[in-house]
């Protein structure tokens, strides 16, 4: 596919759904991505290894929660696009974002990127540590491609693919060491990394904190634009009751 071609791809919105972004974890995690999921029910996550988010059906109730309380890892995972959960929950963390979607995105491959594999992980998490772009994990490689680029052998920036509901693929870990930000790595790297994506077919989303406006106003250059705003919310499930204790009074 040319450079032109893949551009284009990326920004034919009409042709595929966009329904499926307005819960895109669980559309990931049921169509495309079902293959690694960990699902019960109507709730489903990525493993424990892999990543931190999670994911209700469309129209969640106490069923719904009861699943995500029974999964791996429910003390303490991320929910994308949930409704505020029931008592006993607990929020830890709220993270309200918006969702982007490219839609004049001139993409094209990065003649100084590489890919980056299971042999680059400890390098990845050490820029991860520095950078702090978003949960990524030992694991986190397996959901997609990532690419970086590397400064006297040091891994000084990255970007890859992390969800993917049918029709889309997001750009996600988009981060860059401090001796090389300003110089446009990071619009390199998602660029290269759309290319790759348009490659496929897919449109092109990602995620971004609503507070972090420079990241906003760069993608808006790039070609992105609000889709919607979407909450990201680090939750844990209730505690078990101990093993024969007696339930309130009006359950006895």
């Amino acid at each position: 596919m040319t450079e032109g071609s893949a551009a284009s791809a990326s920004t034919r919105r009409g042709e595929r759904p966009e329904g499926v972004l307005d819960n895109p974890a669980w559309s990931a995690l049921v169509g495309p991505q079902s293959s690694i999921a960990l699902r019960r029910g109507r709730a489903a996550r990525y493993p424990v290894e892999v990543s931190v988010f999670a994911a209700l059906d469309d129209d969640p109730d106490g069923a719904a929660w009861d699943d995500a309380a029974r999964l791996p890892g429910s003390d303490a995972m991320v929910l994308v696009a949930a409704p505020p959960p029931p008592p006993g929950w607990e929020i830890r963390l709220g993270v309200p974002a918006v969702q982007m979607v490219a839609v004049d995105l001139d993409v094209a491959p990065d003649p100084e990127a590489v890919p980056l594999g299971v042999g680059d992980i400890d390098d990845m998490l050490d820029l991860v540590a520095r950078t702090r772009p978003g949960p990524f994990l030992a694991r986190t490689i397996e959901l997609g491609s990532y690419i970086g680029v590397r400064r006297d052998g040091v891994l000084v920036a990255m970007a890859g693919e992390r969800f993917r509901p049918p029709g889309w693929t997001e750009i996600s870990a988009v981060c860059t060491d401090e001796s090389v930000r300003g110089s446009g790595l990071a619009s390199r790297l998602v660029r290269a990394v759309a290319a790759g994506i348009g490659e496929r077919g897919d449109g092109v989303i990602l995620h971004v904190a609503s507070t972090n406006t420079n990241a906003i106003r760069l993608y808006r250059t790039l070609g992105f634009v609000e889709r919607r705003p979407i909450d990201f919310a680090l939750v844990s499930a209730p505690k078990p009751a101990p093993h024969g204790a007696l339930g309130p009074p009006s359950a006895r």
